[in-house]
């Protein structure tokens, strides 16, 4: 199917690695221009390099931090220069996991604070900075990404549910906010995800638990209903399909993108 994404123009945050980067080079194999954000200016114009090189595509690195309102409204004019217009945005800057972990005699409020400022609201800045090129345009797509611990409590990481299941409700305003200028604002929630993460985090935990890799990685597929740990590259596939003008009829939903993970049922 052919997504009609050629020619369309995309803004992704959190874009330096992982799942971010994923989407960014999905939306430029499908035929759009892209802006990758990320703090790191090393690794962004690194990114934004190799992208380019194997897509083809202009694909331009702007450093941007989403806790900054001035930095944010900075980062979307310059990317609207850049592309000439921005007909999406995906919303992905986010500590990977969240931030405030532990009992809860250790939580600090500057960690959650932290975790809800950068994910929460730091989502609404962007989508707020980038709303009145979409409206104005008649036409936009907006994608957060979130995260299944939204629907799966966590006894040792308190930040990462809080902010997730915020995502839902955000997405929902955010799409009656702009549906009627012909903006659709969809969330995907990974499960766990195959990203440049994955190998030393399996590593260490194989280590610690005196195990091997092979046998971390069967627990982890074990978790979902396909068995096998779903990679940043086929996450990056939803996302590109609700960026695309085919999606035009979801909006304000949540998309479950962890590969069957869990078993509560959700109507």
């Amino acid at each position: 199917m052919d997504l009609e994404l050629e020619g369309k123009t995309a803004v992704v945050t959190g874009a330096s690695r992982g799942i971010g980067k994923a989407v960014a080079r999905e939306l430029a194999l499908s035929g759009c221009d892209v802006v990758i954000c990320a703090r790191r200016p090393e690794d962004l114009e690194l990114a934004a390099r190799e992208l380019s090189q194997e897509t083809g595509r202009k694909v331009v690195g702007i450093t941007a931090d989403t806790t900054s309102t001035p930095d944010v409204e900075r980062m979307i004019k310059e990317a609207a220069d850049a592309l000439g217009r921005i007909d999406i945005l995906v919303n992905n800057a986010a500590a990977p996991g969240g931030i405030a972990r532990g009992p809860l005699a250790s939580i600090s409020d500057d960690d959650v604070l932290d975790d809800l400022n950068t994910k929460v609201v730091g989502y609404l800045r962007c989508a707020r900075a980038v709303g009145p090129y979409m409206t104005d345009q008649g036409w936009g797509r907006i994608v957060n990404i979130g995260g299944l611990s939204a629907r799966n409590a966590n006894g040792a990481n308190v930040s990462a549910g809080i902010r997730n299941a915020g995502l839902v409700n955000l997405t929902k305003y955010l799409s009656q906010q702009l549906g009627p200028s012909g903006v659709t604002v969809n969330l995907v929630h990974p499960g766990a995800t195959r990203t440049e993460r994955s190998g030393p985090m399996y590593e260490e935990q194989a280590r610690q638990q005196g195990i091997s890799v092979e046998e971390v990685e069967a627990r982890v597929a074990a978790n979902n209903a396909t068995n096998r740990i779903v990679d940043a590259s086929e996450l990056a596939y939803v996302v590109a399909f609700l960026a695309s003008p085919r999606s035009i009829a979801i909006s304000g939903e949540v998309i479950a993108a962890g590969g069957g993970s869990g078993q509560a049922v959700y109507h």
